[in-house]
């Protein structure tokens, strides 16, 4: 029998598992929340019903520790480039959206610290850029971190070519298209929500891996936005949750976020989607991405690949859904992309508890490359992308850029025009 989300038991809360590590360019405790009513509207996620995973106030960036959830609700503060490179490399912030969200505004804590030390225009443009090199190093498979930041870099040079441009305000404008990228990201995932949620039957079960959600992005999400619009919707649908070893962020993060929002849903060990997609209780697999190649070619979280080789064998579509800017048409195939090796503890604990011997040998690549022939489609903000991907992928991320090309120039345009 097809399944019934009321006919099984509810998940059991989950168990508190110790302490967590604290960084090391950090003074020790989480930071005090500011109050809900004291941060502006775009420090604030609809989806969640609270903060969003990223935000700026009072001349700082704040980041949820998304290392703490879901036992745990913490904040972490970060005021030098170092430390938003540390908290995007210890996973602190999380997901390809995000931690583009957080390289931007350490492109600006960057300028504004050349501001403070006396820079002039050229010095802060400098350090704007040095802050890229510095970031883009933080995670390699995630292309919307470099996409960012070289937005960013881009922003700052052009606005040192206008004449009568100050470090000043060159510094106050790129603090505006850090907010500016993180409205962008909340309209994109919008979009691909819609997109997403038309091609999913009424009464659907979904299967997701990871965490693609309002934690992962700045608001919504991408995958996990999919199923919040089928939910809204009101389609009835049910979310099986991989739980995503080793860092578990189906577990932690999914099932927190999907709860948070009343929608019906299930956690599961990642080994059980083939079983579950062979007896027919799978309808959709949606996941996100943090590079597609220009063939379609996806890279995404440690175990997609094989949930996708598992629905292609059960005839169950598989959609991966990205903004724009985690296409990389400069990368042919999967092949060039590069996939980050974490640490062997990741595997061999959880949370800090030991479930392997202390020397056992580990191999913990945080990404594989799904093919593209595994993938029914591409859901993107510009439409749904299908084969041929070289084709579909391409005329999606120019006419992306495009509009963004044309959105600067205008603002561009604007700022000359009042420093004339």
């Amino acid at each position: 029998p097809r399944h019934s989300p009321s006919a099984m038991a509810a998940p059991a809360a989950a168990a508190s598992s110790g302490s967590l590590p604290k960084l090391a360019t950090f003074a020790g405790e989480p930071v005090a929340k500011p109050a809900m009513d004291a941060i502006p509207e775009r420090a604030r996620s609809l989806a969640t019903k609270t903060y969003r995973p990223v935000f700026w106030h009072d001349d700082m960036l704040f980041l949820i520790d998304q290392r703490a959830l879901p036992t745990d609700f913490e904040l972490t503060s970060c005021n030098t480039v170092a430390m938003v490179g540390e908290c995007i490399n210890l996973m602190v912030v999380r997901g390809a959206p995000a931690i583009g969200a957080a390289g931007a505004y350490g492109l600006v804590i960057g300028a504004r610290k050349a501001l403070s030390d006396g820079g002039d225009l050229a010095a802060v443009v400098a350090a704007a850029k040095a802050a890229k090199v510095e970031l883009d190093a933080a995670r390699p498979t995630a292309v919307n971190l470099e996409w960012a930041t070289a937005r960013m870099a881009a922003i700052a040079e052009a606005l040192a070519g206008i004449d009568g441009m100050t470090a000043d305000r060159l510094t106050s404008t790129l603090l505006t298209e850090a907010h500016e990228l993180c409205d962008l990201d909340v309209r994109t995932n919008m979009a691909m929500s819609r997109f997403g949620a038309d091609l999913v039957p009424e009464g659907a079960n979904m299967l997701h891996h990871c965490n693609t959600g309002a934690l992962a992005t700045i608001d919504f999400g991408t995958a996990l936005g999919v199923i919040y619009e089928c939910h809204a919707q009101g389609k009835g649908v049910h979310v099986w949750v991989d739980e995503t070893r080793p860092r578990l962020q189906g577990a932690r993060l999914t099932a927190w976020e999907l709860m948070r929002a009343g929608v019906p849903m299930h956690l599961i060990a990642d080994g059980a989607s083939g079983g579950l997609m062979r007896a027919g209780k799978v309808d959709v697999v949606v996941f996100g991405a943090d590079r597609v190649a220009a063939n379609g070619d996806t890279a995404n979280k440690i175990g997609t690949y094989t949930m996708c080789c598992a629905a292609r064998e059960n005839g169950v579509p598989a959609y991966a859904v990205v903004p724009t800017s985690t296409i990389d048409l400069t990368v042919p195939t999967g092949e060039g992309i590069p996939i980050e090796e974490r640490s062997g503890d990741e595997v061999r604990c959880i949370k800090g508890a030991q479930v392997a011997p202390e020397d056992c040998p580990v191999f913990n690549p945080a990404f594989d490359v799904t093919p593209a022939k595994m993938i029914t489609g591409i859901i993107t903000e510009m439409g749904v992308c299908y084969p041929p991907f070289a084709v579909s992928l391409r005329k999606a991320k120019e006419a992306a850029e495009e509009a963004i090309k044309a959105e600067w120039d205008a603002k561009l345009a604007a700022v000359r025009a009042g420093s004339a």
